[in-house]
């Protein structure tokens, strides 16, 4: 169907705004199915989630790259064991609950490679996110939840499929303890982002 030129141009501002991917995405024949997905970083996700974005800007876990730094909480540090003045930032045993994609195409490198990637973004949850973006932005609105789930690699997490307590939340990490109990739906209401909006939202009609 027939697109109005000021939808293309809007269309066309927002892939200029995309800083990993680009106009490349836009222009590119899509294929979801064949790609490896890649992160693409937070900066990607709000320009269709910038509800969602403002309310995880306020959680723990957009600053959690920031509990690596010597100083910060060093009662929290204390009580695990840990050396309260000592820089963990670039420890890798630290890093995969810190940042985002740490060692996996387009995640975390350094601070000075891609500083971009730090916290624990929407990606971390959700799955890398090059694909399933790729398929919003050429042919929104064809496309179904279930779509971008089984070809874009879209993850949501659930009860029943905790990557929370999979990848981060467990014995590993040395703030938990015996006896720690990860309550899903406690966590989602509090600490990760806004659940009153539909998942997704672009600011523009094609």
């Amino acid at each position: 169907r027939y697109v109005s030129l000021k939808s293309f141009v809007r269309f066309l501002a927002v892939g200029l705004q995309l800083p990993t991917i680009g106009l490349s995405i836009l222009l590119a024949t899509p294929s979801p199915a064949t790609e490896q997905p890649r992160y693409v970083g937070i900066e990607n996700c709000k320009l269709c989630h910038m509800p969602h974005y403002e309310s995880w800007s306020a959680t723990k876990m957009a600053k959690a790259f920031e509990l690596l730094r010597p100083g910060v909480r060093p009662e929290a540090k204390t009580a695990a064991g840990l050396d309260p003045q000592a820089d963990y930032a670039s420890y890798a045993a630290c890093l995969p609950c810190h940042v985002t994609g740490y060692g996996r195409p387009g995640g975390f490198v350094s601070v000075d490679q891609n500083p971009d990637m730090r916290n624990v973004q929407c990606e971390m949850c959700h799955g890398p996110g090059s694909v399933y973006l790729e398929m919003m932005l050429q042919k929104r609105g064809t496309y179904k939840l279930e779509d971008y789930k089984r070809v874009g690699g879209l993850s949501m997490p659930s009860a029943e499929d905790n990557v929370c307590t999979e990848r981060c939340h467990n014995m590993n990490s040395p703030f938990i303890g015996s006896g720690f109990e990860f309550d899903f739906e406690d966590r989602k209401a509090i600490g990760t982002h806004r659940h009153d909006l539909e998942y997704i939202y672009l600011p523009f009609d094609l």
